[in-house]
């Protein structure tokens, strides 16, 4: 038991940390039945056990072997002590501290059990999270209802704590050139999390800092059960006829703001000019509150344009003609606009206290919130120099268009485009004539900053890209669109470009001589299978899901550093983990080609005849053996969280299993994956080790089999992680994401200078995920930024 020094300094601790480590401190109360004897002895893991397997989707109770299995709260013995647990990354650096009643010295762990602790130990709460968990992230999984919604759909969102709160594993926006693809619904600050901003799944909290990876948070989004696009009710409430040039007149004087210390002359500008005041003799409609309301019944028309429909999210095409047959659909988006600018200032007037407006905005219907959106983006990039009654006499000024052509020179570079220097000096010509927003509808939207957030702003980035170089090559990739994400493209025979979002791009990632800029991954090796400039489009197939909203809701406790809830903690039931090596010169892996099978029969695919879709296959050479690798299905990697102060230890009831990248092609089947048709692979079996820790040997006879027969590594855990040390060449970890996309597994990315191998094992656990990639991250010193 511990002592009562130790529980007053527990009870006070918490207090301390605020609300960083309360996602870990309590279980559930509503747990009957089993229940735990104070002297009853304790099962603990001791050398060349082998752990039988469990569930996260709590097993029944006569089903669970041990008090210290990891299981959802509500099959705790309600007898077990709650504990508040301090913030594990909060404590200090080396240096030497009581630990257990002895003096230790603090610091990353070299050994398990630490020097002077015997492994038949055991631990009380304090001593054991200043010794397992000191550095470990921890996970807490959201749901949240849908406004206007039934209880059947909802948002699910993870966030993270612990670090000491010094690093994240989301890519800096400004680095990736993403920071047009986010919008915050309150305020100008980036979001603080994921649900504060306008688009779901947020790009706040999307791509991870490897190229091709997502975050925790993105993973656990995609899970979410969002509805069909609701459908505004038509309030019948028409705006004033007004005109073109009226509207503009109007947008040009809200670019100094809205009069809201003047209410009288806020309310004529509103309802004498562009609404009607249902009661303008009984009760005018003078407060906030009431023309916020008007507003939203006007915009709730079913005749304005949706920008939530993706086909409308290019929103300078309603604008960039301005020839007489456009004029009705001109004056419509300026209409919409100038209304969508009146309700978004009178929302967020400083005499509307932020957490109404915040309250607010989340309840408006998605059609409306969008609305404001653009409105937003007019306002914080475009302003109006000349003005008149037809559409060509609006003359716009674009306030960002030095930083978007600088944004576009940083793109171009990142990207190592093949006719770098001719584009850039087209580029210079256009913004020297002040020409830039003429030369095609995306790129007005690119430069003018009228973007709307979400999956848009790659394409309107490469568009605008395309569009300005001279070569006449790219006149065969013109149609590259956001309608078909799942896309990439040859130029010149030089290179191949592919988006982010496709699992050619992902796989490939890892071997681009720069990380992943503006949504874009390239330039990768290019192939023999498109014409010299040619888009391809991939087709793919959804990766199994199997996260739910209860594997949400007990994340915390599923990947628990400590193990389920006690009142003391064995040292033997830990155990110090690490790869088995980590060689930076490791060359097991080489990428022979990329091959792109057209899908149709007919004849084959031209540049000239347009986009076509194909199946992508990576072919590689292991130990002088050519293997296919087919891209089937559309996995996610996610980018681990990183830890401080490691090495961790891991406790005994995460189970894994160990290979090298070129022994994985021997494995079928692992836990979830799906059987490719035709199959294919190599043989493997497995040899216990301590610990619950396997090593799979044997692959290379599979290899001498030479037509693909294999054995399937049968296992009766279904939830035990596969660990796939992919040190040394970059093909190494190209491999390992490729044998994923073909078996369906998603996947943990872990680089081990940032992230130990226990707190990934853990993290994969929380996101239900059966496979970890270990990577040391060598590669990314030569990486061109």
């Amino acid at each position: 038991m511990p002592r009562d020094d130790d529980e007053d300094r527990l009870a006070d601790e918490p207090k301390k940390k605020g609300k960083l480590w309360s996602l870990l401190r309590t279980v559930s109360s509503a747990a009957k039945g089993r229940t735990l004897e104070k002297n009853s002895p304790r099962r603990t893991a001791s050398e060349g056990d082998v752990i039988p397997g469990r569930s996260r989707r709590s097993p029944p109770r006569d089903a669970v072997p041990s008090d210290r299995r990891r299981i959802p709260p509500r099959d705790v013995p309600s007898n077990r002590r709650r504990a508040r647990r301090p913030d594990p990354g909060s404590s200090k650096g080396k240096g030497r501290e009581v630990v257990g009643g002895r003096t230790m010295e603090t610091g990353p762990l070299t050994e398990w059990p630490p020097e002077g602790m015997s492994s038949r130990e055991e631990l009380t709460l304090g001593p054991a999270m200043r010794l397992i968990s000191r550095g470990v992230p921890a996970f807490k999984g959201h749901k949240r209802p849908i406004p206007h919604a039934s209880d059947d759909f909802y948002a699910l969102f993870a966030t993270a704590a612990g670090n000491k709160g010094d690093d994240t594993d989301a890519a800096n926006q400004h680095d990736s050139l993403t920071q047009l693809m986010t919008l915050r619904l309150v305020g100008a600050l980036p979001a603080t999390y994921p649900w504060e901003t306008l688009e779901q799944p947020s790009y706040s909290f999307c791509f991870g800092r490897r190229p091709g990876t997502i975050t925790l948070n993105h993973w656990v989004t995609m899970a979410s059960a969002l509805p069909p696009s609701i459908a505004l009710r038509d309030a019948g409430v028409l705006p004033r006829e007004t005109t073109l040039e009226r509207v503009l007149e109007r947008l040009r004087e809200l670019e100094r703001g809205l009069e809201d210390d003047d209410e009288d002359l806020m309310y004529k500008n509103l309802y004498r000019r562009f609404l009607r005041d249902p009661d303008k003799y009984l009760a005018p409609h003078r407060t906030l509150d009431k023309q916020i309301t008007d507003l939203i019944m006007v915009l709730s028309r079913a005749d304005w344009i949706d920008f939530t429909l993706p086909r409308n999210q290019v929103v300078t095409k309603f604008i960039f003609d301005t020839s007489a047959a456009n004029a009705p659909t001109f004056f419509k988006f300026f209409h919409q606009l100038l209304l969508s600018a009146e309700l978004d200032l009178r929302i967020n007037s400083k005499h509307h206290h932020p957490s109404s407006a915040e309250k607010l905005l989340s309840q408006i219907p998605p059609t409306i919130q969008w609305s404001l959106a653009v409105a937003r983006r007019w306002r914080d990039h475009m302003r109006i120099d000349a003005l008149g009654p037809l559409p060509s006499d609006l003359v716009p000024r674009l306030k960002l268009k030095h930083r978007q052509a600088r944004l576009l020179k940083r793109f171009a570079q990142r990207l190592k485009w093949p006719n770098l220097a001719a584009t850039l000096a087209t580029l210079k010509t256009h913004a020297d004539a002040n020409s830039l927003p003429l030369i095609s509808s995306h790129a007005a939207a690119f430069f003018s900053g009228l973007v709307l957030p979400g999956p848009t702003f790659p394409f309107l980035a490469i568009n605008a890209l395309i569009d300005l170089d001279p070569d006449p090559q790219t006149d065969h990739l013109a149609l590259l669109t956001h309608l078909h994400p799942h896309c990439g493209f040859q130029y010149r025979s030089a290179a191949t470009y592919w988006s982010a979002s496709c699992i050619v791009g992902k796989v490939l990632a890892p071997t681009t001589p720069s990380s992943a800029a503006g949504g874009w991954i390239g330039p990768a090796r290019p192939t023999s299978d498109l014409a010299r400039s040619q888009i391809a489009r991939v087709r793919s197939l959804p990766a199994p899901r199997s996260l739910t909203p209860q594997d949400v809701r007990t994340m915390s406790e599923r990947s628990d550093p400590l193990g389920p809830p006690a009142e003391v903690f064995p040292v033997r039931e830990y155990k110090l983990v690490a790869p088995k090596s980590v060689d930076s010169d490791l060359d097991l892996v080489r990428i022979e080609l990329l091959r792109l099978r057209a899908c149709s029969k007919r004849k084959a695919p031209t540049a000239d005849s347009g986009p076509a879709w194909f199946d992508a296959t990576v072919w590689f050479a292991i130990d002088g053996v050519s293997w296919p690798v087919r891209l089937r299905y559309d996995v996610r990697f996610v980018e681990a969280w990183p830890c401080s102060e490691g090495p961790h230890v891991l406790f005994f009831d995460y189970v894994y299993v160990g290979v090298r990248a070129d022994e994985v092609v021997g494995m079928e089947g692992w836990g979830g994956g799906v059987r490719p048709p035709g199959g294919g692979g190599s043989a493997g079996s497995g040899s216990t080790g301590s610990g619950g820790e396997e090593r799979v040997e044997g692959s290379k006879q599979g290899k001498e089999k030479g037509k693909g027969v294999v054995e399937r590594a049968e296992d009766e855990d279904e939830e035990k992680v596969l660990v796939i040390e992919a040190f040394g060449v970059a093909d190494n970890e190209v491999l390992a994401r490729a044998w994923c996309a073909s078996w369906g597994l998603s996947a943990v990315v872990a680089d081990v200078g940032r992230t130990c191998m226990a707190c990934a094992i853990r993290e994969a656990y929380a996101a239900t995920l059966t496979v970890v990639i270990l990577v040391d991250g060598g590669q990314d010193e030569t990486r061109d930024d």
